[in-house]
């Protein structure tokens, strides 16, 4: 800690399930905490069944508000509007009941939480984990009119923090042209991984082990079942190195967050399945209760993992002969710097935060996202003429020197520590009139 004094910081998040952003979440308010500072994390929505453990066992104080007015959507649709809405709720109740609480507050994903957190005497700093306007599925006119508003709020909304940091340079230069208001050029802070997480020993007595035991190589994948992850490259990598040496058998793990209450996980996953068939593989899907649908494990080319332990993690980590990382454009990607940290080379696409995280032939292969070029490389990792093991100690040591969860603890308590003493230019009561403009205005535009 940069300061004798520990400070009182909040950090708020729509919804604390299990994912990259969410595990940054965890980490940076575990190790602020582990550093002296009191914590809280406040959210819209925390499942016990399916969040990190952290966040269930009492290390974090987890206070759910902003989920009794407003639902997750209205019909299947208004999203965002609900979600801002659900944010607002939240920040209401800090504002009312916690003004003066915390020295710094903490967000991210949603800006909308910015206003309404200037009427609190708190510091605010905005974790930009990539632009909203960016991550939207394209539609129609209506669709199109309707963001409008949400992506002139979110830069006017995100300027309204005392400090934007964002998780790469990739991110950056996005920031940079999608908010051209914003003048401040954001501070990086790439995340880092808590390594001792990675270093207990496999629970070999861990029942959920026993379908992963594989007898022949075996691919690895971690990503969220969503497209925009591209999965199906992995797959289609896999049916390609079966063409070029079928004498490999290699087999291919896909493991990833899913949650029964986002469509596309469900539908995702279902188009996953028919088209691995449609390839000629056969698969299996092994649910949380370790029970398979389909083909037995030894026998399956594909095995889907649909959400995961940290055992099961740990051990395909370490049995692998490599990470097959497919999005492109990622705005960080956390799993390659897990894998490269296992000693686990790593293929993946060459744009995005990959480009800052894996160097080509030494930590792993970057590469356009094209099933030949991917499996080009599976083939010579697996035929031996690049030595995994060297590969690997070298992406370990990489990690060790850059991504570290210390470094990126360390960094962040710098930044809260400055924010601590920095002085507002502007009047909190006029953010405070500003944040019920806003939402007068986006009320009204939607019941119009």
């Amino acid at each position: 800690m940069t300061t004798d004094k520990p400070l009182r910081i909040a950090f708020v998040h729509p919804d604390l399930g299990i994912g990259g952003a969410e595990r940054l979440i965890v980490d940076a308010a575990t190790g602020l905490q582990r550093l002296g500072h009191h914590v809280t994390v406040f959210t819209s929505h925390h499942d016990s069944t399916h969040c990190f453990q952290e966040t269930r066992d009492g290390t974090l104080d987890v206070r759910v508000l902003g989920n009794t007015l407003v639902p997750r959507s209205m019909g299947g649709r208004f999203y965002i509007f609900c979600a801002w809405l659900r944010g607002w709720h939240l920040c209401l109740h800090l504002l009312w009941n916690q003004r003066s609480t915390y020295d710094v507050v903490i967000c991210d994903q949603l800006s909308a939480y910015i206003p309404i957190l200037r009427g609190l005497t708190s510091r605010i700093l905005f974790y930009c984990h990539f632009p909203d306007k960016y991550l939207v599925q394209p539609g129609g006119l209506l669709k199109r009119l309707y963001r409008v508003l949400f992506d002139y709020l979110e830069e006017h909304t995100t300027a309204l923090a005392d400090r934007v940091v964002v998780n790469s340079h990739f991110t950056a230069q996005v920031f940079q042209k999608a908010f051209p208001s914003i003048q401040n050029v954001p501070h990086v802070l790439h995340p880092g991984i808590h390594t001792a997480a990675y270093d207990h020993p496999v629970d070999n007595e861990d029942p959920l082990l026993e379908p992963l035991r594989l007898s022949r190589p075996f691919l690895l994948s971690i990503n969220r079942f969503e497209r925009k992850k591209n999965i199906q490259l992995a797959i289609d990598t896999l049916a390609r190195a079966h063409l070029r040496d079928p004498s490999a058998r290699l087999q291919l793990v896909v493991a990833g967050g899913y949650d029964k209450r986002v469509s596309e996980n469900v539908e995702y996953l279902q188009e996953l399945i028919h088209n691995t068939d449609t390839l000629g593989l056969s698969s299996v899907t092994l649910w949380a209760d370790g029970k398979p649908s389909g083909a037995l494990p030894p026998e399956a080319d594909v095995i889907f993992l649909p959400s995961f332990t940290e055992n099961q993690r740990t051990y395909l980590l370490r049995n692998a002969l490599c990470l097959l990382y497919t999005p492109s454009f990622e705005h960080f990607g956390i799993v390659p710097v897990e894998a490269m940290y296992a000693r686990l080379p790593v293929i993946a696409v060459n744009s995005g935060g990959p480009k800052e995280t894996v160097v080509h032939e030494v930590t792993g292969f970057l590469c356009p996202p094209d099933p030949e070029e991917f499996s080009r490389w599976v083939h010579e990792l697996h035929k031996g003429s690049i030595d995994p093991v060297t590969m690997g100690e070298r992406g370990r040591a990489h990690v060790l020197a850059n991504f570290t969860l210390d470094t990126f603890i360390q960094t962040l308590d710098t930044f809260v520590t400055e924010l601590a003493t920095l002085q507002r230019s502007s009047s909190s009561v006029w953010s405070g009139l500003l944040a019920l403009l806003i939402l007068a205005l986006v009320i009204g535009y939607n019941w119009l």
